[in-house]
């Protein structure tokens, strides 16, 4: 397994790692023991990054990463991250003041079963608090050992300037993916000139990338809120995908392994965490390192699907006024 560095203080992950949210029912039902099952077999096959969230399931996910890990915590980096709040009937709440900020650590290390979380991110920015406070108050759980390494959750470029300024930023976790481009390429500028890592969340385009979703009556669930998977826009997207099974179907590879071929080609600092709740698709996924693109190759593919030409918001209304914040 390849690993690469987030950050300049070493930092480092497996190049293919695991978002975890999918295990706490998001995108179809999830069973506890299969979930535990399905993180040994990633341990097993070499990935060693599992991202999760105290949002993911309000705790649940945490929980379930945490027991998964009873007597494997010295092979993984654990990652999670704090800021967002319940909010029933609407949007998610933000919090990032200084107190929330321990108190949010300490419930996640009481879940998880550990000592310390190796990376530690903001989840989502705080407009209403400066990110200087956020960030101080995230250096001080550095101090008090419990957390190693700190990291930003779609945060825009000058947010992460600031963030660095105060303590050094060791990733930035964006959604990116040959279908949603804009924002997270603006941020990657960013973050290599700052010598931060690139965490890469949905890097399958929340799974119209596989190519499994190929008519619209497929879509349910939480897909079906998503301004790209809605009627309006899904006809444009889905042409989008076919162009790269076409390639995929050259290269002799899934479009799932392209698309994560493609991304991991656009630099060494950057990694990809897709999420499932399947063996199968981790193992797909893993095949993408076999996947071996000339820089011809990989502008082909950019320009078969060219940033923004993706129809649609990529979250809700509501979402989208917490990211890239």
């Amino acid at each position: 397994m390849p690993h690469r560095r987030l950050g300049t203080a070493g930092l480092s992950v497996s190049a293919i790692g695991l978002g975890c949210m999918s295990l706490s029912g998001v995108y179809g039902e999830a069973d506890d023991d299969a979930s535990v099952a399905l993180i040994h077999a990633a341990i097993e096959r070499g990935i060693d990054h599992f991202d999760s969230s105290d949002m993911y399931g309000w705790g649940h996910n945490e929980e379930v990463l945490g027991r998964a890990l009873r007597g494997l915590r010295d092979r993984v980096i654990l990652a999670t991250k704090f800021g967002q709040t319940q909010n029933p009937g609407g949007p998610n709440g933000i919090n990032g003041t200084p107190a929330y900020v321990q108190q949010a650590c300490e419930a996640s290390l009481r879940r998880l079963g550990v000592e310390v979380i190796d990376l530690y991110y903001q989840h989502r920015v705080d407009p209403k608090v400066p990110i200087e406070e956020t960030v101080g108050a995230m250096q001080r759980l550095v101090e008090q050992g419990k957390v190693r390494f700190l990291g930003l959750s779609e945060a825009r470029p000058e947010t992460i300037r600031r963030a660095h300024a105060v303590h050094p930023i060791a990733a930035v976790q964006t959604e990116y993916s040959l279908l949603y481009r804009q924002e997270a390429e603006e941020t990657r500028a960013t973050t290599r000139a700052l010598g931060i890592g690139f965490v890469a969340y949905s890097p399958l385009g929340r799974g119209f990338l596989t190519g499994a979703i190929r008519d619209f009556s497929q879509v349910d669930g939480r897909r079906a809120a998503h301004p790209r998977f809605q009627e309006a826009n899904f006809a444009a997207n889905r042409a989008l995908v076919g162009k790269v099974e076409a390639i995929a179907r050259e290269k002799g590879c899934t479009p799932a392994q392209l698309a994560l071929a493609w991304l991991l080609a656009q630099g060494e600092e950057v990694v990809a965490i897709p999420g499932t709740r399947h063996l199968g698709r981790v193992e797909e996924n893993l095949g993408a390192l076999q996947v071996a693109l000339t820089p011809e190759e990989v502008a082909r593919i950019a320009a078969a699907v060219p940033a923004g030409a993706a129809a649609g918001l990529r979250y809700p209304p509501g979402a989208m006024k917490a990211v890239y914040a």
